[in-house]
């Protein structure tokens, strides 16, 4: 395990209809919220409804974050999104990919998890709609029926039109 427990990073690249590379942010640090150390709990006692991650959510945030820094989420409180209508990747559309200490990708589970999700062209609105404004976003599992939010992440606007992709990638070390 980790020196710092259980942790998760993300980066963002968005790329242009041609699938050329716009913007690449690097890997930057997102809260693990304690919602994902109740949903492990479950694993661990075989809580038969506890089930993994099934959806990435992006959400508009706040307005205001674009002028005053978003303030972090709050580990202990934070479980869901400010949006409250986000755009959902669905699990099949996400890819789980196991690494090893050097982020290579490995056929065994580990304790490092890639997620990786697209948001692509035309996603969530069509070229002919404004940009949508993502600021947020958040990994959910399921426990007893209900969301269970794993992480979350507040970053600055990014104005996604449909005419760009953008390529979400979260890792989780646990």
């Amino acid at each position: 395990m980790s020196e710092r427990g259980v942790y998760g990073i993300y980066c963002d690249r968005l790329y242009d209809g041609m699938n050329r590379l716009i913007s690449d942010s690097g890997w930057r640090s997102n809260q693990i919220v304690l919602n994902c150390r109740v949903l492990l709990a479950g694993f661990m006692t075989g809580v038969p409804t506890a089930m993994g991650i099934q959806n990435l959510q992006v959400g508009r945030g706040r307005p205001e974050w674009d002028v005053t820094p978003p303030p972090p989420p709050d580990p202990n409180t934070t479980t869901k999104l400010e949006d409250a209508a986000p755009f959902v990747i669905p699990r099949a559309s996400l890819t789980f990919q196991f690494l090893d200490a050097s982020d290579a990708i490995v056929a065994g589970a580990t304790n490092r998890l890639q997620i990786v999700a697209v948001l692509g062209l035309n996603q969530p609105s069509p070229a002919t709609s404004p940009p949508f404004p993502l600021r947020e976003f958040g990994l959910f599992g399921q426990l007893n029926g209900q969301p269970f939010m794993i992480n979350c992440i507040r970053h600055p606007l990014i104005e996604k039109s449909g005419a760009v992709s953008l390529e979400r990638r979260v890792r989780l070390v646990f």
